[in-house]
């Protein structure tokens, strides 16, 4: 699969037209409240862009997006939609944006969620604090390297023990918490030398216009979860108190900046992300009808060697693909949000539009990386799409807030586990085909119905 553009043509041609941003925020009130009912309710987020994509001909408009009022009145809903690869790669420029507390867009939630802390998801690379957060992640996740791999490959034998003891059992595995087990164990264990026994499981489930009426527009209140984050507070604090102290004496952070952060990595980062994508990777490769399984299959018995080791999976040219193409459609963070940190000019493929300090620039990524102009066939799930020449196409993979192809640091706001998080979801489906021939999946009950031991290896 080859890219319909190269890298060079995604530069700022001069011939370009500056067009006035199209798109409209609507009467006052009206309008906020309008669009938040097409997003949430009417016509789901991705039907939402892309009505008004269509309709300004255009994938640089104005709109707005949710939290907003009524009852959120302070937060602004007002944004850029930026829904094109080369549009949305301005939100990584540190020059021209920046990421000061809009993780959420304008809504900034309760720091009384971290701590009083404002955790490194809310901090800007100009902000002193950055650095000293950012650096101690790469360090965690570099230090984590000489267990992660013993860590994933142990809570997978758990996994798919239980897994095949439900099928046996009942015809069928329900395999999320199961999988959550698996992920909250392995990244506790890996990132803290924690040792935990039972992983927190919560699951809201509300008809969606009661969640349109509460859950869309109150701040969630922390009284109702502060005892359970005061005993995982302590649970690090107790168990984690080497990483602890790592973060106090040589990063300079305090021990509760230091403890808030570490909750907030494994929560929302490594528990959180995971929890999100690997579902999404045992549907798509189980409800594959191509022969994608017969493929995998042969190509991990074949590459890397054994056992498996984070570079074997670098031999594995199609199962890394399939993780890509994976996160192409479904990145585990859909949206991201950056605002203006001075007068620019905003490039799509088509013109130039002019962007004032201090606007807000919203992009989806499930569309942004659906961008016909550099994908070919975007919509559809293409396993080897990233093999081969394709892997030209990795620059234009954007799901950790940053290239593929480039790293994260402290003068950046890409994900600190960009890097593991592919190689774990790599090693993931080579160890599913070195134990298994071939697994069944049943779509519309999102259950694993059957696993076929393997026969060879």
């Amino acid at each position: 699969m080859s890219s319909s553009v190269t890298p060079a043509s995604m530069a700022t041609p001069k011939a370009l037209p500056v067009r006035t941003i199209p798109g409209s925020y609507g009467w006052p009130l009206v309008g906020s409240i309008s669009d938040r009912l097409a997003y949430f309710w009417f016509q789901g987020p991705e039907t939402f862009y892309r009505k008004r994509m269509e309709k300004y001909n255009s994938t640089v408009f104005r709109t707005n997006v949710p939290p907003s009022f009524p009852f959120l009145g302070s937060v602004n809903p007002n944004v850029i939609a930026v829904l094109d690869c080369k549009s949305f790669a301005h939100m990584f420029d540190m020059e021209i944006v920046e990421k000061k507390n809009v993780l959420v867009g304008d809504f900034m939630p309760s720091i009384k969620f971290t701590g009083d802390t404002r955790v490194c998801a809310y901090l800007d690379p100009s902000e002193p604090q950055h650095a000293k957060v950012k650096n101690f992640a790469l360090d965690i996740l570099k230090r984590s390297s000489t267990i992660w791999l013993t860590e994933l490959l142990n809570s997978l034998d758990s996994f798919w023990d239980t897994v095949e003891q439900s099928v046996a059992k009942d015809g069928k595995a329900s395999y999320t918490i199961p999988l959550q087990k698996c992920i909250f164990n392995f990244t506790v264990k890996a990132l803290t030398r924690a040792d935990p026994t039972t992983p927190p499981t919560q699951k809201v489930g509300l008809l969606q216009p009661l969640e349109e009426i509460f859950l869309h527009s109150f701040s969630y209140p922390f009284a109702l979860v502060k005892g359970d984050y005061k005993k995982l507070y302590e649970f690090i604090e107790k168990e984690g108190k080497e990483v602890v102290e790592r973060g106090v004496n040589e990063f300079g952070l305090s021990r509760e900046e230091t403890i808030h952060n570490l909750l907030f990595f494994l929560g929302f980062n490594a528990f959180g992300g995971f929890s999100v994508f690997l579902p999404y990777l045992i549907n798509i490769i189980g409800g594959d009808t191509t022969g994608l399984q017969e493929k995998l299959r042969k190509e991990v018995r074949e590459r890397g060697g054994s056992p498996l080791t984070f570079d074997s999976v670098k031999d594995m040219e199609l199962v890394q693909s399939v993780v890509y193409e994976t996160l192409r459609l479904n990145p585990p963070v859909p949206t991201q949000f950056a605002r203006a940190r001075k007068d620019f000019q905003l490039s799509s493929h088509d013109s130039v539009y002019e962007v004032k300090k201090g606007e807000l620039l919203c992009g989806y990524q499930k569309l942004v990386m659906r961008d016909p102009k550099v994908f070919d066939d975007p919509e559809s799930f293409v396993p080897n799409r990233f093999t081969s020449k394709g892997r030209e196409l990795l620059s234009y993979l954007y799901w950790s807030n940053g290239p593929q192809t480039e790293s994260p640091s402290a003068s950046n706001k890409q994900c600190a586990a960009k890097d593991i998080v592919t190689v774990t979801a790599s090693l993931f489906v080579a160890h599913l085909f070195r134990r298994y021939d071939s697994f069944a999946f049943d779509s519309s009950s999102g259950s694993i119905t059957a696993v076929g031991k393997a026969t060879s290896a």
